[in-house]
């Protein structure tokens, strides 16, 4: 019989974050490579470990992610919602806490589109009278 897996998409910006939750001893492996290679900022890897955090499953699951698109915080970002969204289905009761700590909720904020005229999205060209 085959082992228990649960899967969560996460997005935030550009990023896409497919999370698959396995139990085990809690080894975190991003795109092939060690969560510490692939992340060296300390401060990053403790967003994404927050979920797991909040339900007290840090080192239950086995975790497997495969992101693209984005930056670094970006991609951090959809990995902690997609992690979230499948702790979800390892246990519903874990929703209500996630929910509370806002990590279910997609982050609907991204990058506005550039203008014509303008140099960036809302940045127009120098003025000069004469």
């Amino acid at each position: 019989m085959a082992e228990a897996m649960y899967k969560g998409t996460g997005r935030r910006k550009n990023s896409t974050a497919r999370v698959i939750l396995k139990p085990g001893s809690g080894e975190f492996i991003i795109n092939g490579r060690p969560i510490e290679d692939y992340i060296p900022s300390a401060a990053t890897r403790l967003d994404i470990y927050q979920p797991l955090e909040s339900t007290e499953t840090k080192s239950s699951f086995d975790i497997q992610v495969n992101v693209d698109g984005g930056g670094i915080t970006g991609q951090a970002g959809a990995i902690r919602h997609g992690i979230a969204r499948a702790l979800v289905e390892v246990n519903p009761d874990y929703r209500k806490t996630l929910k509370k700590a806002g990590f279910i909720t997609r982050d609907p904020r991204e990058k506005e589109r550039k203008k014509y005229g303008l140099k960036k999205a809302r940045r127009a060209p120098q003025f000069s009278k004469r």
